[in-house]
């Protein structure tokens, strides 16, 4: 009953934007701390943003500060990842997840509950 689906995803070219969604059923997002983690070809998974149920903390992996947003429509159970000025090393396999805590750091192993993925390519 518990899912988490990603949709947003495509081909963009360096520069552009992109912004990528994730629909939460069988559970209420407000009660989660939430990120969003990336996986390229041949690297680990790694946290890009993250934000805290507790007091909404927010953070951002250095390689995107600036160009990505976090953020969470809580009307419609859904968090979203804001992509700007996309480069070609963002391309990777993008993942919601969730996690039941007030506070969480933006590693993997830290949370409970993952989406299937969607594939963002940024080349020219």
């Amino acid at each position: 009953q518990l899912q988490l689906v990603e949709s947003g995803g495509g081909l963009v070219q360096p520069g552009g934007s992109l912004r990528l969604s994730c629909a939460a059923s069988g559970f209420t997002l407000a009660y989660y701390t939430i990120g969003w983690f990336r996986q390229a070809p041949g690297k680990e998974r790694e946290g890009v943003s993250c934000i805290s149920r507790g007091d909404g903390t927010t953070y951002y992996a250095d390689s995107v500060k600036g160009r990505f947003t976090i953020s969470r429509t809580n009307a419609k159970n859904t968090m979203y990842l804001q992509m700007n000025s996309l480069k070609p090393e963002d391309t990777a396999v993008y993942y919601c997840a969730a996690v039941p805590t007030l506070r969480a750091m933006c590693e993997t192993h830290e949370y409970d509950y993952w989406g299937q993925g969607t594939q963002v390519t940024v080349s020219s």
